[in-house]
């Protein structure tokens, strides 16, 4: 088994651009701003000596934390408890604190081994960093994580105690063959909506911060999970408010993480509430998973607390505001009490085989002439535009390339009736069709 690293500390000190390093990724939210993690954060290390699993956390208040500090701490309790080592982060510039001391107490008796690294230490001497013996806890290494200094060594003495398994190749292509197979699902909605509570739910474990406070997550947390025998990846967001609302910077580099989320995700799970009324932003945030070509599922949430006036009211707001998204299956789930959320992830399962469907070439081609008879597109000038035959062109979302004459000539309006064709002939729940438009080469124009 890997060996898994825990980095710890004060806030600002430096853990996620650590994690970020170590991962060779940009995965953790990296800002200059105390407290800009609060989940725990996984990452497949690499670098060092051997394969790890290292865990970013927030920063740690072992005593007297209150409120959302309290919901932090017991994250990075948590990513003590499931590690093998700890790697105690401390800053060279600002010297030992107070802080840094109520956290030693505390990892002291964990019984794990620690390594202190002291960062931020570029350009200085060793004996800038003496100060840190007090802590009783070894010997700091001095290392810079923005710039990879120190770091490399770090890692080889944290895991000089464990060996790396003998058939390690073989497990790498067995996580390969795994990972491939892996569903990517990213939970975007407003603010509050309840996304952490429905990933905790799924996984059955207080895995990631659900507290009563817009904004709690910020980052985009990755969660593996396993539901009836298919593997997925859960992807926690954070909450997206109307472009007016976001002032903190912190807030806009968030915003921009869970814009990623959604274009490296297979299937999105739009998550309403339905204790407020449908908001315009819920049908921006719909409107650019339909633009990104994601497959979707609605999921209206808390509907346990509503009367039958409030579902009406509700359902008919949907159909009004989100009417674009007819094609894609809504459920009425609550996440506090879990319920409605196996036909929730059967329908995800559903919309990731639309998203990745193998269409062949008769088949379209019958269905577009089909179409074509149905509805023709309407003249250009003296001629219309001829469809001949189509092909499928790609994958998440399922492109369809339609080949004929004067196709540059056809209109959107049309371009939206064919992928709406395509969908319901191919039964493409979750997943419209993009359709894109060949014109053949006229021989006889020099």
């Amino acid at each position: 088994m890997k060996p898994v690293v825990a980095l710890v500390g004060r806030p600002n000190v430096g853990k996620s651009t650590l994690f970020n390093r170590l991962t060779r990724s940009r995965q953790a939210l990296v800002a200059d701003f105390p407290g800009l993690t609060r989940d725990r954060h996984y990452g497949e290390g690499r670098g060092g000596p051997r394969d790890y699993i290292v865990i970013d956390t927030g920063g740690f208040e072992p005593v007297n934390a209150e409120g959302i500090v309290r919901e932090m701490a017991a994250q990075t309790e948590q990513a003590i408890a499931e590690s093998d080592v700890i790697v105690f982060v401390l800053d060279a510039r600002e010297g030992l604190t107070a802080h840094d001391r109520r956290i030693a107490e505390r990892l002291r008796i964990t019984g794990r081994p620690i390594v202190l690294a002291v960062n931020k230490a570029e350009g200085m001497r060793s004996e800038a960093v003496a100060e840190f013996h007090e802590l009783g806890l070894g010997e700091p290494l001095m290392i810079s994580a923005s710039h990879g200094d120190g770091v490399r060594d770090l890692m080889e003495f944290a895991l000089a105690g464990f060996m790396q398994p003998a058939a390690v190749a073989d497990d790498e292509g067995a996580d390969a063959e795994s990972g491939g197979k892996r569903i990517r699902v990213a939970v975007v909605g407003r603010p509050n909506v309840g996304k952490s509570t429905l990933i905790n739910a799924l996984i059955g474990e207080q895995r990631l911060i659900a507290f009563d406070q817009p904004g709690t997550t910020r980052d985009s947390i990755e969660v593996e999970f396993e539901f009836q025998g298919q593997s997925f990846t859960l992807i926690d967001t954070a909450g997206i408010r109307r472009r007016g609302k976001v002032f903190e910077a912190i807030e806009k580099f968030s915003v921009v993480k869970t814009l990623q989320s959604i274009a490296d995700c297979n299937v999105v799970i739009l998550l309403l509430d339905a204790a407020s009324e449908i908001a315009d932003q819920d049908a921006h945030i719909a409107g650019f998973v339909l633009e990104s070509g994601r497959a979707l599922v609605v999921a209206v949430n808390k509907w346990d607390g509503l009367d039958d006036y409030q579902r009406d009211r509700i359902k008919r707001e949907i159909d009004r505001k989100l009417h674009f998204l007819r094609w894609a299956r809504v459920h009425h789930i609550s996440a506090l009490k879990k319920s409605g959320l196996g036909a929730l992830m059967r329908s995800v399962v559903e919309a990731h085989r639309a998203a990745f469907a193998k269409l062949s070439t008769p088949k379209l081609t019958r269905a577009l002439i089909a179409a074509v008879a149905r509805q023709q597109p309407a003249r250009a000038g003296h001629s219309r535009p001829k469809l001949r035959y189509a092909h499928q062109g790609g994958h998440n979302p399922p492109i369809i390339v339609v080949h004929g004459n004067s196709l540059g000539h056809v209109s959107d309006a049309y371009r939206r009736y064919l992928e709406s064709q395509f969908r319901e002939h191919f039964e493409l729940t979750g997943q419209p069709p993009r359709v894109e438009f060949r014109t053949s080469k006229n021989p006889y124009v020099a």
